[in-house]
Order: C-alpha cells, then structure tokens, then sequence
C-alpha cells in the first residue's frame, strides 16, 4: 500500500532525545481502567484514506456515544502523514491514534514512541489476540514481545478490467481461471487492435504490493525470506516472474505515461482496459462516472506445472494490514486503548466489512465486505484467500532503504524503462538481490 519514508536520522535523534529528557510513560496494570476512568474529551485521530473516513467515523461517534469521549478524525494526504507524524514523534505532539504501516512499524516500536498495549488486552476481554490475522499480529510485536497496535484489516489483490474495451475489441471477458500468459495475450490484442490509442495493461512500477510483488510469488520466488534475512530475487523462479512482468510491460502504457498520469486515472479515462488493485481502492472505483463498465476478477496464475489448473501455490496475492496505535504520551491512554479496542473487537472488526470501510483484521469476518458493494461483485477479493495463496507483504527492519533502490538505475529501473530486452530483466534482478542483502546486512 504505496511507500514511507522512514525516520531520517536527525529526527529520530530528536526523538530519542525528547524521549530520554521527558521518560517514555510507563503503563501499570494497576493504571489500566477499562470502559472507565476517562480524563480528556476529545480523542485526535490521523488516518491517510480519505475512501475510510466516513465509515471509521460512523463507527468511532458509536463508542463516543458510550463514553462520552468526542472522535475527531483528521485524513492527512499519504506523504504528509508520514512527514507530520515524524515531526509529531520529535516535538511529543503525535495524535492521540494513528495508523501504522509495515515500512515503518519497526522504528516507531524500537525507539518507544508508541503506546504499549500488553496491559490492555490482557485487562480486555474483548480482545483476543489469536484472532486476528498472524502476519499482521507478527507485524505489530516487537521482538521482546511487546504489542504496539492491534491489526485494524487486511487486504487483497485482484484485477479490474473495463468490460467495453473488452466488448469493443471483441476479446473474452477476463475469468478466474486464467494464466499470466492469458493476461499477457490479451493486452496485447487490445494494444494491437487499437493501435496503441488504449492500451492492454498498465502496471504502476513504483507500486509493489498491488503489482510485480504478486508475479514473482505466482512463479515460485521471494522478495524477501519468511525469516526477513533475505532476498531470492536472483533466483530461477524469481527470474521467470519477473521475465513475465517485462513481457507484460512490453504491451503496456509505457512507464514515461504512467509516471505522469497514474494508472488509476488511466484506466478511469479509457486509456487502458486492466489493472491490478488493492481491496482498499474498491471505492475509488465504485463511485466512479463509469463503474458499469468495471468489473473485477482474481489474480492470475502461473501453470509451473502445465496441467492446466490452477494450483494453489500458483496463485499468490500480498496481503497487509494497517494496526491501530496510539503515542506514547497520549493524554489519556485508557480513552485511547477504549477507542481502539472498539475498533479492533469482533462487534467493530465486523461493522467495519458491512459498511465496506475494509477487510477485517480478524479472521473470519470479511465475508460481509464482499456484498457491501450494491452491483458489483467484488468477491475476487475474498475468493483468493480459498482459491489462491497470501503472503504478507515484505518488509525488514527498514524496508523504504532497499525498496526505494530497486526503483532507480541500477536496479529495475533499467528494465522498466527498456522492456524489450531480456538481458536487461535478468541483470536487473541479480543487482536487486544484492541490494537487498546489502541493505539488510547494515539494518
């Protein structure tokens, strides 16, 4: 779900500072009053998606009007979150709950400038960490054990496509049984058939986990190992993901295109006739003039073994999930514990599927989500999860320092901007692997 900057070091000297003069606050047990006890009448909230905030905000005014604690919600554009949550973290005035992410959960637990949540949920019983979905639990549990969020949703990938381009240049309708080479063969009889006025396929290169992320697991590769140690980029499997990502891009909108008008707008302008997206862009493309047309479809797969059917760890879809947090010196820690725990219980986890805010962070309640768009089926999202394989979505210690570099020369940048070549894909991902390991080596 795009990228983040991490702390630049001279904030976070700044904050280690802060933190050492004034003392990271320290929660007893003893302090933790539930459903009571609350000093403060007003909660700050900062999330990033503005397509969530109305369905978060109904959700937050229900537990206000139990508490009698007012939530103000404030959506901050993705890089400004970032920016003023940093300066936030150095001067000691972040919002009372915020959103944390994978790129930059890992700083934020390590320097304590998030809220520890373990004498909440264990004075709680509304909730139960084994309910909600590993990976994002994993995320969100510094190394000493400690929990600093609780997972708030989980997403996943599927394919949107244009049903009118499709009608106009008489190709079939993308189905859940297709292949990457389907994929492939497709766009580029749409790109043929229109003389390049609209393209087949228009891949986002500077997006991972709704894009080339997905493809290399499909053939059997690894972005990053399961231990976070390491990278199989270099490898034959991921090799032959990726030599499909360039053969995909070679009838694409080119990168110059895409980099000026985002793919998004490119598809919602006709220009191109698939996408690949994440479940919490469903919205966007719901209430857009022309969402008749749209419809969704789940991820291809590759055939490795050439039977023809889609085997399970032939189809692969990242999954993330945001966690609720709060600061470390918030005002009133027992409201903000109150209003995330509302947020993240069974009863909220749920409501948040039914109004189609997200998927749920907690297993088991996201079936409401895939009917909470009136004519249009957005099933795919959830039918991979049965019909497919997750994997989390990779991250280390810090994840924007290689992340960003393989989007630059020298990694695959090069084969972005010149699909044609092979060699160049190739070379490419023997240099991205091993600026990943350099970069995990200095974490």
């Amino acid at each position: 779900m795009k990228k983040v900057k991490f702390l630049s070091a001279a904030l976070l000297a700044m904050s280690l500072a802060m933190l050492t003069s004034c003392g990271n606050k320290k929660t007893s047990t003893a302090e933790v009053k539930i459903g009571s006890g609350y000093t403060t009448d007003v909660i700050k909230v900062n999330i990033w998606d503005n397509n969530q905030r109305e369905g978060l905000q109904k959700i937050a005014d229900e537990w206000s009007g139990k508490s009698g604690v007012k939530v103000s919600i404030e959506v901050v554009d993705w890089n400004n979150y970032w920016t003023l949550l940093e300066a936030g973290a150095s001067g000691g005035q972040m919002p009372d709950v915020f959103w944390m992410h994978s790129n930059t959960v890992q700083m934020y637990m390590e320097n304590d400038l998030l809220l520890n949540l373990d004498p909440y949920i264990a004075a709680d019983s509304s909730i139960d960490m084994s309910k909600y979905y590993d990976g994002i639990k994993n995320l969100y549990t510094r190394k000493d054990g400690k929990i600093f969020a609780v997972p708030k949703d989980h997403d996943t990938i599927a394919l949107l496509y244009n049903k009118a381009i499709f009608d106009k240049y008489g190709v079939e309708y993308p189905n859940d049984n297709w292949t990457y080479e389907d994929m492939y063969e497709a766009a580029k009889k749409i790109t043929e058939a229109s003389n390049g006025s609209v393209y087949g396929f228009a891949v986002d290169t500077s997006n991972n986990q709704d894009g080339w992320y997905n493809v290399v697991y499909a053939y059997g590769g690894k972005v990053i190992t399961d231990d976070h140690k390491g990278t199989t980029l270099a490898s034959p499997e991921s090799k032959a993901g990726m030599e499909m990502v360039r053969k995909l891009l070679t009838v694409s909108t080119p990168q110059t295109v895409v980099s000026e008008t985002s793919n998004d707008v490119l598809f919602k302008s006709g220009k191109v006739a698939m996408i690949t997206q994440g479940s919490w862009m469903i919205n966007s493309f719901y209430t857009a003039e022309n969402a008749k047309d749209y419809a969704w479809a789940m991820l291809p797969y590759a055939d490795l073994n050439g039977n023809g059917q889609c085997e399970k760890n032939e189809r692969w879809s990242a999954y993330n999930g945001l966690g609720w947090a709060a600061s470390y010196n918030t005002k009133d820690p027992n409201a903000a514990w109150g209003l995330i725990a509302y947020f993240c219980s069974q009863a909220g986890q749920r409501e948040q599927s039914e109004l189609g805010v997200t998927m749920a962070g907690m297993y088991g309640e996201s079936d409401a989500f895939a009917k909470a768009f009136t004519g249009m089926d957005v099933s795919a999202f959830t039918k991979i999860e049965e019909n497919g394989s997750l994997y989390f979505r990779p991250y280390t210690r810090n994840t924007p320092v290689w992340e960003d570099a393989l989007k630059k020369k020298g990694s695959f940048l090069d084969a972005w901007q010149n699909p044609s070549d092979p060699a160049v894909m190739e070379k490419a991902c023997e240099n991205s692997q091993a600026i990943i390991k350099k970069a995990i080596a200095a974490e």
